[in-house]
């Protein structure tokens, strides 16, 4: 028995047992990110935060009742960072860089935050950099926050 497989066993114990205690879940709305050693805040919106494992099918000859699958390799979707317009134009100028050639991947972490404001769960990108930025959508008949949305592609998600 490897030690990984020693430590799933130990988290499902311990997860089982701290269940019987019960809890309130944490809440979406509270969060904060930081990206390249910086907390950026007023979010309204992260998406992409998932990963897939890709599979391989094999049908073994003369058994017919199941096909056997293999994992291949892991794929993370692009993450999406959503926030209020601000006269700090940091994303689209790391964007613009971006669109110039002038690459500059940079490490992150997304963290929730308990109702005391206190961080409890964290996930850690890497080598993030922007592929897509959209401005706001602009109408003179509403009165919602002009919102602006940062695309970037990285190299994989790791739950601290």
């Amino acid at each position: 028995m490897n030690f990984e497989s020693i430590a799933l066993k130990a988290a499902l114990l311990a997860g089982s047992t701290a269940s019987l205690v019960g809890h309130d879940p944490y809440m979406s709305y509270n969060f904060a990110v930081e990206i390249g050693g910086v907390v950026i805040g007023g979010f309204t919106e992260v998406s992409g935060l998932s990963s897939e494992i890709k599979l391989e099918s094999y049908q073994e000859g003369g058994l017919n009742s199941y096909v056997h699958e293999f994992p291949q390799n892991t794929t993370y979707p692009h993450l999406v960072f959503s926030r209020g317009l601000v006269n700090i134009d940091l994303f689209y100028l790391w964007y613009k860089a971006t669109s110039e050639g002038i690459i500059e991947p940079m490490n992150g972490t997304i963290i929730v935050l308990n109702s005391q404001q206190i961080p409890v769960m964290w996930w850690a990108f890497k080598k993030a950099y922007p592929v897509k930025w959209d401005g706001p959508s602009l109408r003179a008949n509403s009165d919602e926050v002009a919102v602006e949305r940062i695309e970037l592609v990285h190299q994989g998600i790791a739950k601290l």
